[in-house]
């Protein structure tokens, strides 16, 4: 898969390298908040540390602030021994790069058939596993095996820059510091317990580490030794690493035995108003409705869902449930999470969705010169940058409602001339 940008990351166009930064941002806005489960109760507590300047003094600070943390100085020296600055680092957090695909073209993609077999043999080979990680922790396995392939290929491609280096940069460089030199102290507890290698473990450029990647901090707080080997390495031990992912995934809020997307057929007219997220209704609602659930269950009707539309009311359609919050949790963007989850659902057996016929969207000028409407008429999209984001779906569909148009928040030349 292409470079994308991260999502620190107002658009939920924006969507991450395969080895995730976006996981990144949300992982550490995430520890912002509840930072008191992912490391011993003084690092949870340590203020915001300086940056910049020599290298060399501000490593020795690092140490000083592991050891005060309870990380013995052995560990504490093994871990920042030798690191660098890798400009390289630098000009990935520098020039991230977007894509404009649309959720037909991302989730085909991504959703491939080989990947599908590929998941399949693993959920087989592996069933001891995910029904462990499912009995102890609630998490359906085709949840975990959808994100382990969407991350990493199954561990295929887990990214080749040196971990310690990029924390020590990215925590040196005065962006974003308080985010990431958290991140390079629970480095130095992985040390401490003999969990990395400082010299040679590699992943994300962003500091991710293994086959689903995941940060430090979480790593610490959700890690589980899986293959009973004393250790949590969730580069190499794929038990590791899928029960490690359940218990951070079950950590965002997952509840057991609930849907978090079904797949359904639309009746030709509905309150297109109401679709999208942040509208949930009961879904008995909406099959009242004649929103109709491609594989016939409605047991699940008292909970709330939303109706959502990724290419408009002539595309594919869903119903995401409360647990399509933890993909939310996991990524911003709404062509990913929508196709990791709908990945999840193939993997639990699901047959293929109805493309439909979807309305040819809009290109990058057409995007910006709506967006530029949308701003000129009081609608908060953000920068005009060409992209549909959470913003711009939500102004269009004001504006299609406002017009008498379908307001299924999907972007036309139709809208873009009615305006």
């Amino acid at each position: 898969m292409p470079l994308f940008c991260h999502k620190s990351c107002r658009n939920e166009a924006t969507v991450p390298p395969r080895i995730s930064y976006a996981v990144f941002c949300r992982r550490l806005s995430l520890a912002l908040l509840v930072s008191t489960c992912a490391l011993s109760p003084a690092l949870a507590q340590t203020p915001a540390a300086p940056c910049g300047g020599d290298v060399a003094s501000f490593l020795q600070g690092v140490k000083s602030e592991a050891i005060s943390l309870g990380v013995p100085a052995e560990a504490a020296d093994k871990a920042l021994a030798g690191a660098q600055i890798d400009q390289k680092v630098l000009s990935r957090d520098r020039a991230q790069g977007v894509f404009r695909q649309t959720f037909l073209e991302f989730s085909q993609r991504t959703v491939s058939q080989a990947r599908l077999d590929i998941g399949r043999k693993k959920l087989q080979d592996l069933s001891g596993v995910f029904s462990r990680a499912e009995k102890e922790f609630g998490v359906a396995p085709g949840v975990i095996a959808a994100f382990w392939a969407m991350e990493t290929d199954f561990g295929a491609v887990q990214g080749d820059f040196n971990t310690r280096n990029a924390l020590v940069t990215l925590a040196h460089d005065c962006r974003r510091p308080e985010l990431f030199r958290p991140q390079l102290l629970a480095l130095t507890q992985m040390v401490q317990h003999g969990d990395l290698d400082p010299q040679t473990n590699t992943g994300a450029w962003a500091g991710e580490i293994g086959q689903v990647q995941m940060l430090p901090k979480d790593i610490i707080a959700h890690g589980i030794d899986g293959d009973g080997d004393g250790h949590v390495n969730v580069k190499t031990s794929a038990p590791d690493a899928i029960l490690t992912a359940a218990s951070f995934i079950k950590s965002l809020g997952f509840r057991a035995g609930e849907p978090w997307i079904q797949e359904v057929e639309l009746p030709e007219n509905l309150p297109w108003e109401k679709s999208g997220l942040g509208n949930e209704i009961p879904a008995s609602e909406w099959f009242k409705l004649g929103v109709k659930p491609r594989d016939g269950k409605t047991e699940f009707g008292s909970l709330p869902a939303a109706l959502v539309l990724p290419q408009g009311r002539k595309g594919p359609a869903f119903l995401t449930y409360p647990n399509f919050a933890i993909y939310l949790e996991w990524n911003k963007s709404f062509i990913y999470t929508t196709s990791a989850a709908y990945f999840a659902t193939r993997l639990s057996g699901a047959p293929t969705y109805l493309k439909g016929n979807p309305e040819p969207g809009l290109d990058v000028d057409q995007m910006k010169a709506l967006q530029a409407k949308l701003d000129a008429k009081s609608h908060d999209v953000g920068e005009i940058d060409g992209i549909l984001g959470s913003g711009t779906r939500r102004a269009v569909q004001r504006e299609q409602q406002r017009l008498g148009m379908p307001a299924d928040g999907w972007p036309t030349l139709a809208l873009l001339n009615a305006l």
